[in-house]
């Protein structure tokens, strides 16, 4: 079968390093992203996580950090706990003056099944398109949103 890989870009009005922070920092990715008991961008750092299906199907992520550039590249395995397949998640960061590109990569999506709706491409694109189009996005920018609306009104 073909790889499946799904690949996604955003801009953010936001720096790197803040990015960065908020792909790495558990208290920070429970805000936007997934409630995760613990998480360290170390290569070997194994983290898992619950999540639900599009039918209200609960499933646990297995991953494992393989990769770790700081300020610039992470990337993890992402499993299903019970279920066959493993893919990878690679975030990379690139600046843009005072903004960042994200790319994200999600590799490997043809090991999963097929036959569950959950696992097909068009499942992990819907996800991902809302994590980093809306929930990504909404959690960095709130902060200069707020600036940019206060410095637009005259006192």
């Amino acid at each position: 079968m073909n790889n499946q890989s799904f690949v996604i870009e955003r801009v953010y009005n936001a720096p790197v390093h803040k990015v960065w922070k908020a792909i790495t920092s558990k208290d920070e990715m429970k805000q936007w992203y997934f409630d995760l008991s613990d998480f360290k961008a170390e290569k070997g750092f194994e983290f898992s996580f619950n999540g639900e299906g599009r039918k209200g199907e609960k499933y646990v992520h297995r991953c494992k950090v393989t990769e770790v550039i700081m300020g610039e590249k992470l990337s993890y395995t992402w499993s299903y706990e019970g279920h066959p397949g493993i893919s990878e998640v690679t975030f990379e960061l690139f600046p843009e003056g005072e903004k960042t590109r994200l790319r994200l990569t999600h590799a490997g999506l043809e090991t999963f099944s097929q036959s569950n709706s959950d696992f097909g491409r068009e499942s992990f694109a819907e996800g991902w398109t809302y994590i980093l189009g809306t929930a990504l996005k909404d959690f960095l920018e709130k902060d200069e949103a707020k600036t940019e609306h206060s410095n637009s009104h005259p006192k």
